[in-house]
Order: structure tokens, then sequence, then C-alpha cells
């Protein structure tokens, strides 16, 4: 009785080693899209974002739609200078890639499929973002 068990067991192994070799691989990385980090620097009073211009080409969104949530969020007053924006006040990185975090998933990220390609779009009072990739209508829900 032993040996018939030991048999089973073997044809059972070689067929999870053939299932095992049909089933593709897994990619290295699903996400294709990665979260920006900022290159914060703090001069005096005021704080520097280096890479602000990178930032909102990965997020896909206007410098100015960008900067006016940092500036409403943070509470201040700052301009944007060629590829670098400038804050009035001392800022950490730490809460510059909170905010970029935040925007991103009130802003750019679809509600529907999770996917990135969206733009941002005023009906009436109401901001919608419209996804490139799947087609859903919805309001930004930071509004």
């Amino acid at each position: 009785m032993q040996s018939g068990g030991d048999e089973g067991f073997r044809e059972y192994l070689a067929l999870l080693d053939r299932a095992l070799s049909q089933v593709p691989a897994k990619p290295v990385s699903g996400d294709r899209f990665q979260m920006p980090k900022s290159k914060v620097m703090v001069i005096g009073n005021r704080t520097i974002i280096q890479n602000f211009k990178e930032i909102v080409s990965t997020l896909n969104r206007q410098p100015e739609q960008f900067f006016n949530f940092l500036l409403h969020e943070l509470g201040t007053a700052g301009t944007i200078e060629d590829t670098r924006a400038v804050l009035h006040g001392k800022f950490s990185k730490e809460k510059i890639d909170s905010l970029i975090e935040i925007y991103t998933k009130l802003y750019v990220i679809c509600p529907v499929c999770r996917g990135v390609d969206t733009v941002l779009r005023k009906e009436g009072r109401v901001l919608m973002m419209h996804c490139t990739a799947c087609g859903a209508i919805s309001p930004a829900r930071g509004t």
C-alpha cells in the first residue's frame, strides 16, 4: 500500500511541476508610475524645490495648478522660477513629499482604474478628472 502512495505522490509532483512551468512569470514591477520625490533646499527663510518642473511633468499637471495646491496647503506665498519653486518659509522635504503624495491621490490617480493617465477639466464650478485609460469621468476628490 505504501509504494502505491509514493507513486501517486511522485505523479502529483510531476503534474505540479508541469503546471508551474506553464504559468507566466510575474513582472518585476507592476507599477509604471513612480511617485516623484522632491529635492528641497532651505536657504534662510525660503524653501526651494529644485526639481519642481520634473515633479509636475511626472504628474502630468500644469505647474500653476500644483503650485497653488502647495501654497494653499502650506499657507504661504511663493514663486515659480524656471525649473524650481521658491516658497516663503521653512518646510521639510518630508512635508513637501507628503503633499506630493496627497495631491497625487486626490488629483492624479483615477478612482475607478487606479491609473495615472488623467486630465483635469473645469466643468462649471466643479473640477472633473477625465481618465484617458478607462474613460471614467469623476469629480476630483480634493474639491
